[in-house]
């Protein structure tokens, strides 16, 4: 059998006997009452050959009869009641208990049913924390970003002139539009997330891209943020795109997500005045997308290559590399690879000679519907 555990079917599915099964509580229950009847009968011809009064028969099957429905109750009450303390727990918010699924009756099927739905609920549960998580990580840039501008305004260390505003608004916009997102990202529980496909230039792109990384870097760098992203100046981002012209069709708002996280990645892994490199080449199939963002930092060791996606995973480093780098909140690379996965796309660790070296493969066209 395919169904639960141990063999036991799973609910709803077929029942090989017939449609009732031999363990069934039905099937228990008519057991117990033949065995009552045979054992009052079987001690009726004993009275009658062996001359016993009946008040004695009488008193022996009644005895008999309530010791086996006696087990009979036990072995159906005692899974109810364990399945009653699961259920309470489920409740209250734990979803780590489970019933035992060892019994081929509908109490078995009721066992299996409550711990698919503990299952479910779990993993809601910690969907809807990763949601708040990536959100909350998301939003924190933009704020701090815009925070620093308008304290370094208040605070006279740079003037209210048209590039410092433009930075501001800049940041407000990109604050916009994440909140814009929460509605979507609540459709995560359906597993509809509309993406926002478009033909797009890569070369201005992702030197906006960049321009707003180092932008933000470099007004954030005075204050303490506590967002977890880099506040370092010194690491020099190198853009290359081949062929200049190179286009590719994605959400850009998605890979926005991507590369930013990407980056703030690296360079917080990154020696002092080291280089991060964000190349872009054209895929395999048509307006499909290959992105490879390098460091020069200490690496990942191959070892723990298939956790570094994994939230909250701030691999086996002892520390950031430079000044104004912090630990971060180990969600940048997981929200990565939710947006890259939505693309229908592959993100990954590469072998490389020096550095982390991270692979981001994009299908293009292939990705829409068809």
């Amino acid at each position: 059998m395919s169904g639960g555990p141990a063999g036991r079917r799973a609910p709803g599915e077929p029942d090989p006997w017939g449609g009732v099964s031999p363990f069934s509580i039905k099937t228990k229950l008519g057991a117990l009452v033949v065995i009552s009847v045979l054992i009052t009968t079987g001690l009726s011809v004993i009275a009658v050959h062996t001359k016993t009064e009946l008040r004695f028969i009488t008193v022996f099957s009644m005895i008999a009869t309530l010791l086996i429905t006696q087990f009979v109750a036990h072995s159906l009450t005692a899974p109810l009641d364990e399945m009653t303390a699961v259920a309470r727990s489920i409740s209250q918010g734990d979803y780590t208990r489970r019933t035992r699924e060892n019994r081929r009756d509908e109490l078995g099927d009721l066992a299996v049913t409550i711990n698919a739905m503990a299952d479910e609920l779990e993993a809601q549960d910690s969907q809807r924390k990763e949601l708040v998580a990536n959100v909350s990580h998301e939003l924190r840039t933009p704020i701090a970003g815009l925070r620093a501008v308008l304290e370094n305004i208040v605070d006279g260390v740079t003037q209210a002139d048209p590039e410092t505003m433009r930075t501001a608004l800049k940041q407000t916009e990109r604050l916009g539009r994440l909140v814009e997102t929460l509605l979507d990202l609540s459709r995560l529980d359906n597993g509809v997330v509309p993406l926002k496909q478009r033909r797009f230039e890569v070369w201005p792109y992702l030197s906006g891209v960049l321009k707003e990384a180092n932008m933000v870097a470099s007004v954030r760098a005075g204050i303490a943020t506590g967002s977890g992203s880099h506040t370092r100046t010194d690491v020099h981002l190198h853009l290359d795109v081949h062929p200049p012209e190179l286009t590719a069709h994605a959400d850009p708002e998605r890979i926005h997500q991507v590369v930013a996280n990407l980056i703030d990645n690296a360079v917080k892994h990154s020696p002092p005045h080291g280089r991060v490199t964000v190349k872009a080449r054209r895929g395999a199939l048509p307006e499909s997308l290959e992105l490879e963002v390098l460091d020069e930092g200490p690496g990942i060791p191959k070892s723990e290559w298939h956790r570094v996606f994994e939230r909250f995973n701030r691999g086996s480093a002892k520390r950031p590399q430079g000044p104004g780098s912090d630990g971060g909140t180990g969600l940048g690379l997981a929200i990565a690879r939710w947006a890259v996965d939505l693309h229908g796309g592959r993100i990954g660790v590469a072998e490389s000679e020096r550095g982390c070296r991270i692979l981001v493969t994009l299908p293009g066209l292939s990705s829409l519907p068809n």
